[in-house]
């Protein structure tokens, strides 16, 4: 079906649940953490679709600042420090490592395609056993355009060597499954929460439940 499987990371591989005690830590509502990471992404494409580009963590410590100052707290840099240095502390979703560890014994090649940067998730990757799996970490700092728009995965597919239709992208994003469609490549909805596809979208090639599901798919 592919040569090339590229993942998205945050949220995708890693559980980003472990960042509300961080957000705790610092004096804001453990809910925080949603509206901070949509701002986040929202930002970023918004400058993306204007032809700008800043870098994710200038823009997380910029809008982390932001909702500091609005709850009344000083916007410290060790605060700023301790809720983004949790994105070094993050788990894998279970099924991240068996289901690539299959993927990759089946002769499938694995990269990564992340808005933050690839030093974000070295030592996650590495305490979690799947740096093995993969040939190679990108993020979108050289083609200087966030996912979804089309540079940044034909910007992957570049640097693989391979056609986009030989790329698949697995990601529990549905924007960012559209994205990668529309560049080209196939679609692979990752859906731990049974979670509607917008249907605004286009549509993904696979809808499985976990990284398992999708290995059992691509490797039959």
């Amino acid at each position: 079906m592919i040569d090339v499987l590229l993942l998205d990371v945050n949220e995708t591989l890693t559980d980003m649940e472990s960042l509300r005690d961080d957000f705790e830590a610092v004096g804001l509502p453990r809910h925080s953490l949603d509206a901070w990471f949509a701002a986040t992404l929202r930002d970023g494409l918004a400058l993306t679709a204007a032809g700008a580009y800043a870098d994710f963590r200038e823009l997380a410590r910029e809008l982390l600042e932001a909702q500091l100052v609005a709850a009344g707290i000083e916007p410290s840099d060790e605060k700023i420090a301790t809720v983004l240095s949790g994105f070094t502390r993050l788990s894998l979703h279970p099924d991240v490592e068996p289901g690539l560890r299959r993927v990759h014994e089946a002769g499938v090649r694995i990269v990564t395609l992340t808005n933050g940067s690839v030093a974000m998730s070295e030592k996650v990757f590495t305490d979690a056993g799947i740096m093995p799996f993969l040939e190679n970490r990108l993020d979108v700092s050289t083609p200087q355009r966030w996912k979804p728009h089309p540079d940044a995965y034909r910007y992957a597919a570049e640097v693989c060597g391979v056609p986009v239709d030989r790329m698949g992208l697995a990601a529990v994003h549905p924007w960012d499954i559209d994205g990668a469609r529309r560049a080209g490549l196939q679609g692979f909805y990752i859906d731990r929460r049974n979670t509607p596809y917008p249907k605004a979208f286009l549509a993904p090639d696979l809808v499985v439940p976990d990284f398992e599901g999708l290995a059992a798919a691509i490797t039959r």
